[in-house]
């Protein structure tokens, strides 16, 4: 399951891989709609001590023939080092699959989407030998949606706009849609109805919105009463509780200025269990590095 914003934004693309091409399409740039997609290994590892995961790694096959890679990253705030990880991941994944990259950076914060577009070119002013360019979708690249017949003919689409637009007035429009449009489609698939409500209370993540989307799951959305429902729910908050402790953890460390790798960054995240998160937090109260949070036996 879905665990923080974050991922919810890139998990999306795994639910429905050819949202990226509808997605994209409001930003002026055209691809064909994949016949097939299916999911390649995130893990970017080299054989060295040097650690690189991208959030969703798809292979997309066009109806023409052509087949792409989609790296879909996750943004939440600028970090001057991600251009150089965005190269990398753009070179490695040429030269292992031999089929032509497209980066898609997506963030639910206008400074962090303007800071993403910018066209990073590396080497000497002579001569750049690397370009990075990558698509970003933010909240001003998808439209409010407003009306449920609109959010009823695309569902995932309707999902990334409200998480895009998640910190905006235009939230409340949007959930409200989402919400009569995925009662009506509990009536002919329950339980694809119950993980996208799941996907969005966790895309929205601690905003004023997701308290507005909790007050629509249990106004219009109580017709969810089967047990798949009911467990879908219960997960939801137990993944809930987990993001917001390793939010706590994070914030902590960065009010107490220490630095966090991004293989430190993952673990806390991705941790699912309250109880080591809970021995992470009381370690990050007095720790003089995030690493002293790991130590050996810990899960």
């Amino acid at each position: 399951m879905v665990s923080s914003p974050h991922e919810a934004l890139h998990r999306i693309f795994q639910e429905d891989p050819a949202l990226f091409v509808r997605a994209v399409k409001s930003i002026g740039i055209t691809f064909d709609a994949p016949v097939s997609a299916g999911p390649l290994p995130t893990d970017l590892t080299e054989n060295r001590p040097l650690e690189r995961r991208v959030d969703t790694l798809l292979r997309l096959d066009t109806e023409d023939g052509a087949s792409f890679l989609l790296a879909v990253e996750s943004q939440s705030a600028p970090d001057p080092k991600k251009p150089a990880s965005w190269a990398y991941y753009a070179s490695y994944l040429h030269a292992k699959y031999r089929l032509p990259p497209v980066l898609l950076v997506v963030c639910a914060d206008r400074r962090t989407a303007a800071w993403a577009s910018r066209q990073v070119d590396i080497g000497p002013p002579q001569w750049r030998s690397l370009t990075v360019r990558p698509l970003v979708l933010g909240p001003d690249s998808l439209p409010v949606i407003r009306s449920s017949e609109e959010a009823a003919r695309d569902i995932p689409l309707t999902i990334l706009s409200a998480a895009l637009h998640r910190r905006d007035p235009g939230a409340g429009a949007i959930l409200k849609a989402l919400g009569t449009a995925l009662k009506d489609l509990s009536a002919d698939d329950e339980k694809t109805a119950s993980k996208f409500t799941v996907y969005m209370e966790q895309g929205l993540g601690t905003t004023p919105a997701a308290n507005l989307w909790r007050q629509i799951m249990a106004a219009d959305l109580s017709f969810f009463q089967s047990e798949t429902a009911q467990n879908l729910r219960a997960e939801g908050r137990e993944e809930g509780r987990t993001a917001g402790r390793a939010e706590d953890i994070l914030l902590l460390l960065d009010r107490r200025g220490l630095k966090v790798s991004e293989e430190e960054r993952a673990r806390i995240v991705g941790c699912g269990d309250l109880e080591t998160l809970g021995v992470w937090f009381t370690r990050a109260i007095t720790a003089s590095a995030a690493a002293e949070l790991f130590v050996p036996g810990d899960a």
